[in-house]
C-alpha cells in the first residue's frame, strides 16, 4: 500500500510548538544495512516538554530511528542533533543528556533493584551518595521502594518495566526515550506505567517513545508520526489525524449470520466508505446511525457502531494485511 505522506496544519498544533524549545531536530535521516534502507530520509523535531510518539508496524524502523537519537546506530545519511548537539560529533554530551528505556532490559540480575541503580549511575560519574539518594526517590515514584532489597528475578514484568524506567532518569535526562514501554504487560500494569509517564509530562519532561498500542498512544503523545517501510506516512496530534483524515464514525458488521446481501443497494443514497478485512466488513460514515438502522432492518445480523480510532487510521494507512 502506498500513502503519500500527510501532514497536519493546524494552527493551533504550529502556534504551541513554536514557543517551545526544540530538543531533537532530525533533517534527511536515513539507515541502510547493505542493500535494505530501512529508514528513508524522515525529517521531525521534537519541542521541549512534549511526548513525541512513533507508531509503526514491526519493521517500520521505529527502533532504528530512536537509536539513531541516542547514538547507538550511527546515520546512514542526514542528520540528527539533541539540544543542538549534533549526533556523530557530540556523542558523548548527548548519551549524558538522554535516558533509555530499551525493549530489553538488561539488567544486572546479580545485584538488588537499587544496586542496578546506583550501578547504572556510573556510567554518567554520579557520586555514591547523590546516587544512592537519586535512586531511592525514583524507587519511591515507581512504587518499587519496598521491594529495594530484592533482586531482579523476584520481580514481576511490570515491576521491571518500572525499574528499567527508573533506570533511565537516575542521570536527570532532558530527553526519556521509552521502545514500546508496557509492551507484554497486563492492563493494570501498563496503566501505572502510563500514570507515572503523565507525571513525568506534568513535571515538563521530553519524551519520544514507540508503542504498539493505540490507546497509549493516544493518551500520551502531543504529536506523532505513523511509519511504514521506513517512511512517514502521517504526522500530527492523534485527535487531529482522525478528524482530518478519517470519518467521524465506523459501523462494523460483525455478523451476517449468513444472509447474502449487496450493500450497495441496502443502503443506496447514504454516504460510507467500505472496508473490509477477513470476514469482518467496516463502514465509516460522518453519521452511522442510518446506515445502523437500514442495516439492523435485513434481521439477523449483528453490528457495533462506535467513533473512528487511531487504530482505524494506523491500518488505513499501513494496511490491514501482515507484512513479514
Amino acid at each position: 500500500m502506498s500513502i503519500g505522506r500527510i501532514k497536519t496544519t493546524l494552527l493551533d498544533e504550529v502556534n504551541v510548538s513554536s514557543k517551545k524549545n526544540t530538543i531533537v531536530e532530525a533533517k534527511g535521516l536515513s539507515k541502510k544495512y547493505d542493500n535494505n534502507t530501512v529508514v528513508k530520509g524522515v525529517d521531525f523535531s521534537v519541542k521541549e516538554g512534549e511526548c513525541f510518539g512513533f507508531l509503526g508496524p514491526n519493521g517500520a524502523g521505529k527502533t532504528t530511528t530512536m537509536g539513531m537519537v541516542y547514538c547507538y546506530n550511527p546515520p546512514t545519511a542526514g542528520t540528527v542533533s539533541v539540544c543542538e548537539k549534533k549526533v556523530g560529533i557530540d556523542d558523548r554530551e548527548i548519551k549524558r543528556m538522554v535516558g533509555v528505556a530499551p525493549q530489553e532490559d538488561s539488567l544486572d540480575p546479580e545485584l538488588t533493584i537499587i544496586e542496578n541503580l546506583i550501578a547504572y549511575a556510573r556510567y554518567f560519574s554520579i557520586p555514591k551518595n547523590t546516587a544512592i539518594a537519586r535512586a531511592k526517590e525514583l524507587l519511591s515514584f515507581m512504587q518499587l521502594a519496598e521491594r529495594s532489597n530484592d533482586r531482579v528475578f523476584q520481580l514481576s514484568g511490570g515491576m521491571r518495566r518500572r525499574l528499567v524506567i527508573a533506570r533511565a532518569l537516575i542521570n536527570s535526562p532532558k530527553l526519556i526515550i521509552l521502545d514500546e514501554p508496557t509492551t507484554g504487560l497486563d492492563p493494570q500494569a501498563r496503566h501505572v506505567i502510563w500514570d507515572k509517564l503523565h507525571k513525568l509530562k506534568k513535571e515538563g519532561a521530553t519524551l519520544l517513545l514507540t508503542t504498539h498500542y493505540m490507546e497509549e498512544a493516544y493518551n500520551l503523545c502531543d504529536r506523532l508520526v505513523i511509519m511504514d517501510k521506513g517512511s512517514f506516512v502521517a504526522e500530527g496530534s492523534p485527535k487531529s489525524l482522525i478528524a482530518e483524515h478519517l470519518e467521524k464514525e465506523v459501523v462494523e458488521i460483525v455478523s451476517r449470520s449468513n444472509i447474502e446481501f449487496d450493500i450497495n443497494r441496502v443502503l443506496t443514497g447514504l454516504s460510507y466508505r467500505y472496508e473490509k478485512s477477513g470476514e469482518r466488513e467496516y463502514l465509516f460514515a460522518d453519521d452511522g446511525d442510518p446506515i445502523v438502522r437500514k442495516l439492523l432492518d435485513l434481521g439477523a445480523i449483528e453490528v457495533l457502531h462506535r467513533k473512528a480510532t487511531l487504530e482505524d487510521l494506523f491500518l488505513r494507512l499501513t494496511g490491514r494485511e501482515l507484512d513479514e
